[in-house]
């Protein structure tokens, strides 16, 4: 079953969602087996009944848009996908996964989904709004949170990983970008698009809407991704604790604690366990983080035989009272410093253009909204790539040249184009390669002259390499 544009024959993915399914063999061990209609149902609304505001944020076949239902006032968070990427990148899993774990997840520290809807172009998410926005611009705004406020919040992921882990669940990308606050400030796990059901799941799973049934496919963000994924080992629930560790270490210093100039060297310091912590960590926060960080995933605290009791345990948690954590005072909000006003809270500098999503009649623009503020691409999150991890691209580079972006992008010349392996190293130099073969097809001669070489941005995901001969896009 796919999702496609005008496809004809092709199933509605809502319509199939909430059929009701017959019981299939399984041997997987998640549960596939029930029956069941969903909690938060598919509406007929479409895109038009809401007053859209500010963009949450963009990722790679979709946007969180803050949205006002128009007859009632009530804000939601937006999610719209994109039908035809996800069809085009085999995303379809994936996506009717994260609708059916939402639905099934009930817990104050998880994003709650209201209802699902569709259009020709778009499926649509209503989550929950959280007005507080991510921890991540918390962190931003206050160059680094006091011991008090990383406790607070790491307590309160602890909390909702703990009823995660239970359902038999791995979330897969925990980081500040995903960790939403509420308006008066309590954390709540966002995106669910990478999760993983786990054998003897408590999720109910229909058929074709599972992850990869390996686990161990590269998913999540490069700084924040353990190392065990890195050597392709299968996934646990010691991946969302590693993510932890480094989203605690962040909140305490400011960055991630592999940052490093490209992906490939923060992998490789992932790998190396190369971790520097700095001088003003309490010897509580050093000991749980380098535990969290520890190599061996059934060793880290709240993955072995003791479970998140050991983690609630220990002493960098002292003073928490988890049984009423979520009625205790969160830490105050840092508000984000605006550069001018507006009489309506839903007019941003980053506001979203309706007219170019759902079924307008003004035509497609990549889904990006080609009047949309420019502001936008600070809401944009790369996502890592593992190719640049790869070791089979070394024998192109040179004695101490690194891989600092890598990408399958059309070369175009003339009246044809090909498929080839850009590599951009740190000489700087731009290498293109035959994946197929590993053979080498050509460099790109680095030129500051913009007659020689330029750089065209189409969309925040789509550039053009434009040389005197040949031109490449992703």
């Amino acid at each position: 079953m796919s999702v496609v544009i005008g496809g004809e024959g092709a199933a509605d993915m809502e319509k199939d969602f909430d059929s009701k399914l017959k019981i299939q063999n399984n041997s997987s061990g998640v549960q596939k087996s029930k029956s069941f209609a969903f909690k938060a149902p598919q509406e007929n609304f479409t895109v038009h009944d809401f007053e859209l505001g500010k963009i949450y944020g963009v990722g790679s076949y979709s946007k969180v848009v803050r949205a006002k239902k128009k007859d009632t006032g009530i804000v939601y968070a937006l999610k719209i996908m994109d039908k035809k990427f996800i069809t085009k990148e085999n995303k379809t899993a994936y996506v009717k996964l994260e609708r059916i774990v939402l639905d099934q997840l009930d817990h104050p520290g998880i994003v709650r989904l209201f209802f699902t809807f569709q259009d020709t172009f778009s499926l649509y998410m209503a989550l929950e709004s959280c007005e507080g926005g991510e921890l991540f611009d918390q962190v931003t705004r206050k160059g680094r949170l006091s011991e008090d406020e990383a406790q607070f919040y790491a307590a309160e992921v602890v909390d909702a990983l703990e009823y995660i882990h239970g359902m038999g669940l791995i979330h897969r990308d925990i980081k500040p970008e995903n960790l939403l606050l509420t308006a008066e400030g309590h954390i709540k796990i966002a995106d669910f698009g990478s999760v993983k059901p786990m054998q003897g799941t408590r999720i109910t799973v229909l058929p074709n809407a599972a992850s990869d049934d390996k686990a161990c496919t590269f998913v999540g963000t490069a700084a924040y991704v353990p190392p065990e994924v890195l050597n392709s080992s299968p996934a646990t629930f010691g991946n969302d604790l590693w993510a932890l560790g480094c989203t605690l270490y962040q909140m305490l210093s400011g960055t991630s604690p592999f940052k490093d100039a490209s992906e490939w060297l923060i992998f490789q310091r992932i790998i190396a366990r190369d971790i520097r912590f700095p001088p003003y960590f309490s010897e509580e926060a050093r000991d749980l983080i380098d535990r969290l960080l520890d190599i061996d995933p059934s060793r880290r605290p709240g993955a072995g035989p003791d479970g998140y009791a050991l983690l609630k345990q220990h002493p960098f948690f002292r003073g928490i009272d988890w049984t009423n954590l979520r009625t205790l005072a969160p830490p105050k909000i840092a508000l984000e410093k605006r550069v001018h006003s507006s009489d309506s809270d839903d007019v941003q500098d980053s506001s979203w253009n309706p007219t170019h999503i759902g079924d307008g009649s003004v035509g497609q623009n990549d889904g990006n909204g080609g009047s949309a503020s420019s502001s936008e691409a600070v809401h944009i999150t790369r996502l890592a790539s593992i190719d640049s991890f790869d070791s089979k691209w070394q024998q192109f580079l040179e004695p101490g040249e690194s891989v600092l972006m890598i990408s399958m992008v059309k070369k175009i010349q003339k009246l044809t184009n090909k498929k080839v392996q850009l590599i951009l190293t740190n000489k700087p130099k731009l290498i293109y390669v035959n994946p197929s073969k590993l053979v080498v097809k050509g460099n790109i001669i680095w030129s500051d002259n913009p007659n020689d070489l330029s750089i065209q941005v189409t969309s925040p995901s789509h550039f053009k390499i434009c040389t005197v001969s040949s031109l490449s896009c992703p």
